[in-house]
């Protein structure tokens, strides 16, 4: 037993990605099944989330050989979620206005209450387990070797570029992702040490840009929402078919809290320069 464990723990990188990679595919197909009635998306994703916590907790136990999970803690958890879906909305809330102000708005209309509430499920689902994966499996691990830095930009590029999939998807759009998304979650990381403010960010950020504004999302097909959003003009501005998360507005508007998350990480010394270990 002790052998086996002690081969999980060496390869623990690949294991872990490869599960979680899986656990991301088949949270796809899942969405996929039950999109035609979106209603079920609710409690699908709601599933989904304690699902893919309680694997991540036990998981990372038995293969790291780690005696508690701190980045998922349970002291300030819904403190952190709360903080950190008051960001990722307020900062797509901010774009919107961007967007409208310049006369990227071609009209609005009324949703689906429906939609909107399976959309939460859905976005809750994708937040949590795109999460997990990207700061808790692959940038933690990844920090382990390379450092903090290395780590930041590589796995915001890979987080990015896994959206060059999605239906609409453009090279800037991943890009962009990468640049805003990546980026901005990773530093919420590594200055808290927990995956909670992440989460809450994204959650967030997803269920506001698709759940409430309805606009297209990622370059993905369009999910209902309480509102419907077509945006029109120049790509630069809107984003074109891929969506307001390829406008040149995101850059700008997510670059200021990066850079303070960053400086304040670097102050508290949750900047590291080298590996930690080596096994």
């Amino acid at each position: 037993m002790a052998s086996a464990n002690g081969s999980l723990y060496r390869f623990r990188f690949p294991v872990l990605l490869v599960v979680f990679a899986a656990i991301m595919v088949a949270n796809g197909a899942l969405i996929q099944l039950v999109s035609p009635v979106i209603i079920l998306a609710l409690p699908v994703g709601i599933g989904v989330v304690f699902a893919v916590l309680a694997a991540y907790r036990k998981l990372t136990r038995v293969i790291e050989q780690r005696p508690d999970v701190p980045e998922l803690p349970k002291t300030g958890m819904w403190s952190q979620l709360r903080r950190g879906a008051m960001l990722g909305s307020g900062l797509f809330v901010l774009l919107m206005l961007l967007i409208a102000m310049f006369g990227g708005w071609d009209d609005v209309s009324w949703g689906s209450i429906w939609g909107c509430l399976g959309t939460a499920g859905l976005t809750a689902s994708v937040a949590i387990t795109e999460e997990v994966l990207f700061r808790g499996i692959l940038f933690r691990l990844m920090e382990q070797r390379t450092g903090t830095v290395i780590a930041l930009v590589l796995s915001s590029l890979i987080f990015g570029f896994t959206h060059i999939v999605n239906v609409h998807a453009t090279l800037w759009g991943a890009l962009s992702i990468a640049l805003t998304g990546g980026l901005l979650t990773t530093s919420l990381y590594v200055l808290t040490r927990s995956l909670w403010l992440p989460i809450g960010l994204h959650f967030a950020w997803d269920f506001t840009h698709a759940g409430i504004f309805g606009v297209t999302m990622s370059g993905s097909d369009t999910v209902p929402g309480l509102l419907k959003t077509t945006l029109s003009g120049p790509a630069v501005l809107t984003g074109g078919v891929f969506g307001p998360e390829a406008s040149l507005f995101l850059l700008l508007i997510c670059a200021v809290p990066t850079v303070i998350l960053l400086r304040r990480a670097a102050r508290t010394g949750r900047i590291q320069r080298r590996a930690k270990v080596t096994a």
